[in-house]
Parts: C-alpha cells; structure tokens; sequence
C-alpha cells in the first residue's frame, strides 16, 4: 500500500501564494508519475498538474504561468507551488501518485482564495 498525506492548504487573499506539498511512504517502487487534482464545490474533480517520473510537466491551462509542480524524489515528495491565486481556484486539491497501474490518492487539503 501506498499513503499519500497533504499539507500546506489554507485560506489567502487574491493574489497571493501558498505551496501545497505531498510526502508518499509505503511500497513505492516505480512511480511513474505524480499529480494534483482539485475538486471545487458542485464541480467534477480535475487534473491541474502532472509531473513524471522523468520530469516533465503539464498544466492544465487556467494555471499556465501561475502554478509549478516540482518533485524531490529522494523524499518522495511533490509539490505545488501556487502564485497569483484567484478566487476561481478555490478547491479541495488531491495528491495523486501512479505506479504500476494502480493510482493512489491523498486525503485532500482545503485551499480557499478570498476576493
């Protein structure tokens, strides 16, 4: 089994910033990759960003420029960094990691963004 725990979720205004982070322990052999997926009130769940186990990134367009997914992978770790917050991307945002086939999930941490 694999656990995933979140950190770093919280309330601040527009514009500013916070850095969400993703420490994974268990079995973990070869992740391929690890993302963050947000869930707002009434709306489905949704990829903001990947990170493979090469490196490459992905972002989902509406946080382009703004939001950064990085990866220590000697702590088995990802993060997010989010810059310019808007009060859009207020949301409940998951860790995701995938390995083998199978994907894991984190609990959720509350990122709230007040205009």
């Amino acid at each position: 089994q694999v656990q995933l725990v979140e950190s770093g979720g919280g309330l601040v205004q527009t514009g500013g910033s916070l850095r969400l982070a993703c420490a994974a322990s268990g079995s973990i052999f070869k992740i391929n990759s690890m993302r963050w997926y947000r869930q707002a009130p009434g709306k489905e769940r949704e990829l903001v960003a990947r990170i493979s186990s090469g490196g490459s990134t992905n972002y989902q367009d509406s946080v382009k420029g703004r939001f950064t997914i990085s990866r220590d992978n000697a702590k088995n770790t990802v993060y997010l960094q989010m810059n310019s917050l808007k009060p859009e991307d207020t949301a409940v945002y998951y860790c995701a990691l995938f390995q083998a086939g199978y994907g894991y999930w984190g609990q959720g941490t509350q990122v709230t963004v007040s205009s």
